[in-house]
């Protein structure tokens, strides 16, 4: 094969055709396993935005960046607080078609592999966008799924905030996958067409044959005898993917599927009251004394209002059965009893439609203020918990008092409240 004499041959090793030798390599496999992959990312990419529409960040920097940053990709419609699950299933989904996408994401890398090693590196200046947006695509790929992985897993190998490096990562991502699908589809098309979309999967391994080579192609031009036949690697493929959506998504449905969510850090009821903890007492830096006699609720509206712990228990109490759905993905549903945030309000002064800033006594920190919409406090099921299945909040779950929100992200359930501001939405 030559080339332009400014180039010369193509370096030894990979950057040869002939490095390239597995029969099953081409435009068919490639297009399959893109087509199989699209799915899920499309389904990740829509519950990672929705999750993002769950923070509310408009409301006093709840989310990514300053509020206003983005907002013309918010939906025009504000985040639900029913059905209560609402986020522990998108957040859910968004972990397991991440963790179900990363086998068949490693399989396409590896049947378009000899694109990345082309000789000449650029042809072209169509050729060199072609690439451009191809290290895109890799790189982006393999920042946004591996990063998603390790933050389920709570490793932070980085000096980079996790949450903000992941979403404007996953538009890197995706504006490259946009580009990579006008100049593929074509190519994907013209492969089930001359093969057929099925039709390869009928062959055992003594009929894989390797498609036809060409210069455009990632079929081999020395191809060795097949070791695995086409469907032999898919279904290989397809159970490890089948496989992690189910521990994925076993910490979202709980029950039987539970046990096996060995990647979900919080997949047990070991934690104190039979549920698991996100971030612990000892971890807060809080002192102690400060949840004791001397804790006092303030809450800042039309007027002030400061209450101890007994003089909220002597209010009316609500109990409510709601889910803690965090951003890795993890849920638990408890019994939940405290004063509903709305009668809060209406102590404070401040009556009708009110957003609700909520302060921890955990100084800064993204669990230490969030700021909840109008909606949210307005429901009757959004409590100032005090209590969880019948007994005193622990400390490590937000003891003297937290925030349980439905449909809420985790991170908005305020723990060890100090106080509570609440303005009246016109």
């Amino acid at each position: 094969m030559k080339f332009p004499p400014e180039f010369g041959d193509p370096p030894p090793g990979p950057f040869r055709r002939e490095f390239w030798r597995s029969p099953l390599r081409g435009p068919w496999l490639t297009s399959f396993l893109g087509a199989a992959l699209l799915p899920l990312i499309v389904i990740c990419a829509l519950t990672g935005f929705l999750s993002h529409v769950a923070y509310y960040p408009d409301l006093g920097g709840n989310g990514i960046g300053e509020p206003g940053d983005l907002e013309f990709f918010l939906l025009p419609f504000d985040w639900p607080t029913s059905p209560s699950w609402l986020y522990a299933f998108t957040q859910g989904l968004h972990i397991a078609s991440g963790v179900a996408a990363i086998p068949i994401l490693l399989a396409k890398l590896w049947s378009a592999m000899p694109k990345l090693f082309e000789w000449p590196p650029v042809r072209s200046i169509a050729h060199a966008l072609e690439r451009a947006s191809l290290a895109l695509l890799v790189g982006g790929g393999l920042f946004v799924f591996f990063t998603g992985i390790l933050n389920i897993q709570l490793f932070y190998p980085w000096n980079f905030s996790f949450v903000p490096a992941h979403y404007y990562g996953s538009f890197v991502f995706l504006a490259a996958l946009g580009l990579h699908l006008v100049t593929k589809v074509p190519v994907a098309l013209k492969a089930f067409r001359e093969r057929g979309v099925i039709a390869p999967l009928r062959d055992d391994l003594a009929n894989t044959e390797p498609e036809p080579p060409g210069e455009e192609t990632t079929a081999p031009y020395s191809p060795q005898a097949p070791t695995i036949s086409r469907r032999g690697l898919l279904a290989t493929v397809g159970a490890g993917s089948l496989g992690l959506f189910l521990i994925g998504i076993g910490q979202v449905i709980g029950g039987p599927l539970r046990r096996i969510a060995f990647l979900a850090p919080r997949n047990n009821s070991g934690g104190p009251q039979g549920f698991q903890v996100n971030k612990s007492f000892t971890a807060s830096g809080i002192e102690e004394a400060m949840t004791g006699s001397v804790w006092r609720l303030k809450l800042e509206g039309a007027r002030s209002v400061e209450l101890s712990r007994q003089d909220l228990l002597a209010m009316e109490q609500r109990t409510e059965s709601l889910p803690i759905a965090c951003v890795e993905g993890w849920s638990t549903t408890q019994t939940w009893s405290g004063v509903p945030l709305r009668d809060l309000a209406a102590l404070a002064g401040v009556s009708g439609g009110a957003e609700a800033t909520v302060k921890s006594l955990q100084v800064g920190g993204a669990f230490g203020e969030a700021t909840l919409a109008d909606g949210q406090v307005g429901d009757e099921r959004s409590l100032l918990a005090l209590r969880v299945n019948d007994a005193d909040l622990a400390l490590d779950h937000g003891f003297p008092a937290r925030i349980i929100v439905p449909a809420a992200p985790g991170v908005h359930c305020t723990k060890w409240v100090r106080s509570i501001t609440f303005t009246e939405v016109a």
